[in-house]
């Protein structure tokens, strides 16, 4: 019982003081980045605003195979996804400059959402087929101009924490155009945060094991995607059920 109502004064303060935050560091970004539209300053407000979010429960961070990543390599960041820490989580702990697909809900928030597209999150509608193509092939172009890696949930939306969903195509598809590593990373424990159906988040330690990067630059679409996906989806699915594994002992 007292954790619940810790939880719940946690939530019930501290995400709307977190939200006004929110809407500062947009309107800031709004009216920067009409100067300098890709001002270094921006990265070190997200990651900043990342932060911030994980101290809301709080979040306890154990962080695995990180000297993986090279600050200085852009990537497909290919990660699962089970509840709204993952973003935050994945700014805070990868030492690169991100950006990651976004459904077009998210671009409904008055202030946030023009501060997101100046920052470069890409907006994908799912219903929109042909022209949601052109608008992650336009938002790929611009990350790549401005130097970002991409962050992508192949599974598509929030998994079960007992079983990932099947992957999908899209970010093995960019990787091999772009001809980018896809860096594989593997989140447990965020779905304890904050669980599905609930609008509390609860104090606990999430993992994060980053695996390899895996090249793409010798490979094509026709021949190599979908073994590219599989190889990828078995490799994360293997480490999960394993940091799962120790979460239960």
């Amino acid at each position: 019982m007292s954790k619940t109502l810790i939880a719940a004064a946690r939530t019930f303060v501290l995400i709307p003081l977190f939200f006004v935050l929110t809407l500062v560091y947009s309107a800031f970004i709004i009216v920067y980045g009409i100067f300098r539209p890709a001002a270094p300053i921006f990265e070190r407000i997200v990651k900043h605003w990342a932060r911030t979010f994980l101290h809301i429960p709080p979040v306890q961070l154990t962080v695995e195979g990180i000297e993986h990543v090279d600050p200085h390599t852009r990537y497909v960041v290919v990660s699962n996804h089970l509840s709204t820490f993952d973003i935050p989580l994945l700014f805070a702990v990868l030492p690169i400059d991100g950006r990651f697909l976004a459904k077009k809900e998210l671009f409904k928030i008055p202030l946030v959402a023009p501060a997101m597209r100046r920052i470069g999150i890409i907006e994908v509608d799912r219903q929109a087929g042909g022209s949601s193509r052109q608008a992650i092939n336009d938002g790929v172009k611009l990350a790549a101009e401005r130097g970002y890696s991409l962050i992508v949930f192949p599974e598509g939306t929030r998994s079960d924490a007992h079983e990932l969903l099947p992957f999908k195509k899209g970010a093995f598809r960019i990787a091999i155009d772009t001809g980018l590593p896809i860096l594989p990373v593997i989140i447990e424990g965020t779905d304890r945060i904050s669980t599905p159906g609930s609008k509390l988040c609860y104090p606990g330690q999430a993992k994060i094991r980053v695996l390899p990067p895996i090249e793409t630059a010798d490979l094509t679409n026709r021949d190599d995607l979908t073994s590219l996906m599989r190889t990828t989806e078995e490799a994360i699915t293997k480490s999960y059920n394993e940091l799962q594994s120790r979460s239960d002992v």
